[in-house]
């Protein structure tokens, strides 16, 4: 599946317009539909500004194996996972300690 597949899918999957699509993400219609008349795919900004506006990671974006509907963030999850992903490693890591020591039952994951 190509990006724009994987847009068009998502796209489907809520029934959004591309019009819909611009409105939630910000990006103008004409964008959009200039990269499927090109067969361009968007940068990678665009790609967060969309997947922002269907509420999932790029990740799960870039999951195309999953078909299942895409877990939807809150607010604070979203704020999380944005801070987390401007940490350097060793400062994830000591985060994911500290989160796992919250709840040691848990284990490592």
């Amino acid at each position: 599946m190509t990006i724009l597949e994987r847009i068009q899918q998502l796209k489907m999957q809520r029934g959004w317009t591309e019009y819909r699509l611009a409105v939630e993400s910000g990006i103008p219609q004409s964008t959009i539909s200039s990269w499927y008349r090109k067969n361009i795919n968007p940068s990678i900004g665009s790609l967060e500004a969309i997947c922002a506006a269907f509420q999932i990671t790029l990740s799960q974006f870039f999951s195309w194996e999953d078909e299942g509907v895409p877990v939807k963030l809150t607010q604070n999850q979203r704020q999380l996972m944005d801070s987390f992903s401007r940490l350097a490693p060793p400062q994830q890591k000591t985060l994911l300690a500290f989160l796992q020591s919250l709840h040691p039952e848990e284990g490592p994951q």
